[in-house]
Protein backbone atom coordinates (compact mmCIF):
# COMPACT_ATOMS: atom_id res chain seq x y z
CA UNK A 1 0.00 0.00 0.00
CA UNK A 2 0.94 3.27 -1.00
CA UNK A 3 0.68 6.98 0.79
CA UNK A 4 -2.18 7.92 -1.74
CA UNK A 5 -4.20 4.35 -1.10
CA UNK A 6 -4.27 5.05 2.72
CA UNK A 7 -5.47 8.19 2.42
CA UNK A 8 -8.06 6.94 -0.16
CA UNK A 9 -9.14 4.36 2.41
CA UNK A 10 -9.13 6.51 5.45
CA UNK A 11 -11.18 9.33 3.71
CA UNK A 12 -13.60 6.38 2.52
CA UNK A 13 -14.21 5.29 6.05
CA UNK A 14 -14.70 8.67 7.30
CA UNK A 15 -16.97 10.43 4.97
CA UNK A 16 -16.89 13.81 7.05
CA UNK A 17 -13.42 14.30 6.36
CA UNK A 18 -11.98 15.86 2.70
CA UNK A 19 -9.37 13.90 1.15
CA UNK A 20 -7.22 17.37 1.52
CA UNK A 21 -7.83 17.13 5.12
CA UNK A 22 -6.75 12.90 5.51
CA UNK A 23 -3.69 13.87 3.98
CA UNK A 24 -2.61 16.33 5.99
CA UNK A 25 -3.42 14.49 8.98
CA UNK A 26 -0.85 11.21 7.24
CA UNK A 27 1.32 13.94 6.69
CA UNK A 28 1.70 15.27 10.07
CA UNK A 29 1.81 11.68 11.43
CA UNK A 30 4.62 10.68 9.15
CA UNK A 31 6.67 14.07 9.71
CA UNK A 32 6.34 13.46 13.30
CA UNK A 33 7.88 9.89 13.29
CA UNK A 34 10.60 11.24 11.08
CA UNK A 35 10.89 13.93 13.53
CA UNK A 36 11.19 11.83 16.66
CA UNK A 37 13.84 9.07 14.99
CA UNK A 38 16.08 11.92 13.96
CA UNK A 39 16.02 12.68 17.40
CA UNK A 40 17.05 9.36 18.15
CA UNK A 41 13.83 8.79 19.76
CA UNK A 42 11.54 5.55 20.20
CA UNK A 43 7.93 5.67 18.08
CA UNK A 44 5.81 2.92 19.46
CA UNK A 45 2.34 2.76 18.16
CA UNK A 46 0.75 -0.12 20.96
CA UNK A 47 -1.08 -2.50 18.44
CA UNK A 48 0.89 -1.86 15.81
CA UNK A 49 4.94 -2.21 16.70
CA UNK A 50 7.90 -0.26 17.42
CA UNK A 51 10.41 2.22 15.28
CA UNK A 52 14.05 2.36 16.88
CA UNK A 53 17.28 3.80 15.43
CA UNK A 54 19.88 1.59 15.32
CA UNK A 55 23.48 2.17 14.16
CA UNK A 56 25.52 -0.21 12.23
CA UNK A 57 29.19 0.03 12.66
CA UNK A 58 32.08 0.95 9.74
CA UNK A 59 32.85 -2.38 8.53
CA UNK A 60 34.60 -3.86 5.14
CA UNK A 61 31.92 -4.86 2.47
CA UNK A 62 32.79 -6.92 -0.98
CA UNK A 63 32.03 -5.76 -4.47
CA UNK A 64 29.39 -8.23 -5.79
CA UNK A 65 30.31 -7.67 -9.13
CA UNK A 66 34.47 -7.15 -9.05
CA UNK A 67 34.82 -8.80 -5.53
CA UNK A 68 36.86 -5.79 -4.49
CA UNK A 69 36.96 -4.86 -0.77
CA UNK A 70 35.02 -1.50 -0.20
CA UNK A 71 34.49 0.57 2.96
CA UNK A 72 31.50 0.92 4.06
CA UNK A 73 31.06 3.29 6.45
CA UNK A 74 29.25 4.09 9.48
CA UNK A 75 25.58 4.69 9.56
CA UNK A 76 21.92 4.90 11.07
CA UNK A 77 19.19 2.58 10.14
CA UNK A 78 15.55 2.51 10.85
CA UNK A 79 14.39 -1.00 12.66
CA UNK A 80 10.82 -2.08 13.19
CA UNK A 81 9.76 -4.51 15.64
CA UNK A 82 6.09 -5.79 14.97
CA UNK A 83 3.66 -5.44 18.21
CA UNK A 84 2.15 -8.83 19.72
CA UNK A 85 -1.30 -7.73 18.36
CA UNK A 86 0.24 -7.40 14.86
CA UNK A 87 2.47 -10.96 14.99
CA UNK A 88 -0.81 -12.82 16.20
CA UNK A 89 -3.16 -10.80 12.92
CA UNK A 90 -0.04 -12.01 10.97
CA UNK A 91 0.12 -15.34 12.16
CA UNK A 92 -3.43 -15.77 12.32
CA UNK A 93 -3.86 -17.22 8.92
Amino acid sequence: MIKSELVLRIAEQNPHLSERRVEAVVNTILREISSALMAANRVELRGFGAFTVKAREARTGRNPRTGAEVQVTDKKTVAFKPGKAMQARLNAS
